[in-house]
């Protein structure tokens, strides 16, 4: 098959995705990088129908390579997550309006175009987390604990564009990421960005039925395959704080190969619709993964090509 990944300059040198691609390669396909970010992009020119089986991308939030995904898109071409889910999740407020109506555990959002009018979010809502509505990578992530601290954060706040502020859940100090690939989640707990402590190393742990069940339904509501989940263990029960297309999945056991194998199926689907079907239920949970065998990895790489 031919692929093109779509690769922002943040993501050059990150082993998510470049040892998917190699792990690509080495099965026999062929992969075409782009770098929307560093490149001058002909967009009437840049989308060969004939040329690649599917487009995946992985960027930052608001950079160019979602356009050029969504252009893809509109040709009729196969895209890995579907390019309207994907814009979905990247636009946090419509991230959580889309997630609350639909029943997902999200905290109450309110949006702002302008920074200032945060002023008018009720005291008695604070503390607040604010942040960019097109955020990533923890970029921008403020935990304001009354009015006051929010007028001195202002400034700062000025040049991120539309934000969006929550409610504080509170929570022990860590959070829950889960990862979905290929019809499985794997739950990784790790250090809060809001709460960030050295000695707090990420590591597997296990998924419960309830926690499972939540990013199963993320899945299905957005319509992504390939995604991340960060979950927050508050007083009333677990609540989605952050959705990912395309994340790290780190400590998810033989990653570059999970992953490859899973871009492949999407795009052996049959056309877009297909791809963009929302994620099979139920998944499969690992609650203890043990590292697989040689045969077995030899095994899926075979069965991958």
């Amino acid at each position: 098959m031919r692929l093109c990944f779509l690769v922002e300059e943040h993501y050059r040198h990150d082993g998510m995705p470049n040892e998917v691609i190699g792990q690509l390669t080495a099965w026999g396909h062929r992969v075409d990088v782009v770098r929307p970010g560093g490149s001058l992009l002909r967009m009437t020119e840049a989308v060969d129908t004939g040329a690649h089986d599917a487009w995946v991308l992985k960027t930052v939030s608001g950079g160019p390579g979602l356009t050029l995904l969504e252009a893809a898109a509109a040709a009729g071409l196969t895209t890995v997550n579907d390019a309207r889910s994907i814009r979905g999740v990247r636009d946090k407020a419509l991230a959580a309006a889309i997630g609350r109506g639909r029943g997902l555990p999200l905290p109450p959002t309110y949006a702002v175009a302008r920074p200032e009018l945060l002023r008018e979010i009720p005291e008695a809502e604070y503390p607040l987390v604010v942040k960019p509505a097109d955020g990533s990578s923890g970029r921008a992530v403020h935990l304001v604990s009354s009015p006051e601290r929010l007028e001195t954060l202002l400034p700062a706040l000025a040049g991120e564009g539309m934000l969006i502020a929550q409610p504080y859940v509170p929570n022990s100090g860590t959070d829950i990421k889960v990862y979905a690939v290929g019809g499985e989640l794997f739950a990784t707990e790790r250090c809060s960005p809001l709460h960030p402590d050295p000695s707090v190393r990420e590591r597997r742990v296990p998924l419960s039925a309830e926690v499972a069940a939540i990013a199963a339904q993320v899945g299905s509501v957005y319509g992504l395959d390939l995604y991340g989940v960060d979950v927050l263990l508050g007083p009333d029960g677990p609540v989605v704080v952050d959705v990912n297309d395309f994340p790290s999945f780190r400590q998810v056991p033989d990653a570059a190969a999970r992953v490859a194998r899973a871009v492949l199926d999407l795009a052996r689907a049959d056309g877009p619709a297909a791809a963009a079907a929302p994620a099979t239920l139920p998944y499969t949970l690992p609650l203890s993964i043990p590292a697989q065998a040689p045969a077995q990895i030899a095994a899926a790489a075979g069965d991958a090509k």
